[in-house]
C-alpha cells in the first residue's frame, strides 16, 4: 500500500500547499494530494495560487493573522517553486 507521504513526493507539492488546497475545497488531504497533482500536471498552477490567494482573504477577515503568515508563506514557496502561475496570469492579463 502506498502511504500519504509517498503520495506527498509525487506531486511536487508542499505539505503547506496541500493543507491549502485541503482547506479551500473541503477534502481530506490525500484528495488534495490527487486534486493538487492533477492541476500542476495540466496547467492548473495559477488555480492552486488563487485558492492560497483565497484562504489567505478568509483568514484575514477572521483575523487569524498567524494563519495569515502561514499561508503567505506557502503562497511564496508555491510562487517560487511553480513560476507558471506567475507567467500565466500575466499572458491572461495581456490577451
Amino acid at each position: 500500500m502506498i502511504t500519504y507521504e509517498e503520495c506527498l513526493e509525487m506531486c511536487d507539492l508542499s505539505d503547506e500547499e496541500i493543507d491549502a488546497i485541503a482547506e479551500h475545497e473541503h477534502v481530506e488531504p490525500i484528495i488534495a494530494v490527487a486534486l493538487g497533482k492533477y492541476l500542476v500536471e495540466h496547467d492548473g498552477s495559477n488555480q492552486i495560487k488563487q485558492y492560497i490567494l483565497d484562504d489567505i482573504e478568509v483568514a484575514r477577515s477572521q483575523g487569524n493573522t498567524e494563519k495569515m503568515a502561514l499561508l503567505t508563506k506557502t503562497l511564496c514557496h508555491f510562487v517560487s517553486t511553480h513560476p507558471e502561475c506567475c507567467h500565466a496570469a500575466n499572458q491572461a492579463q495581456v490577451a
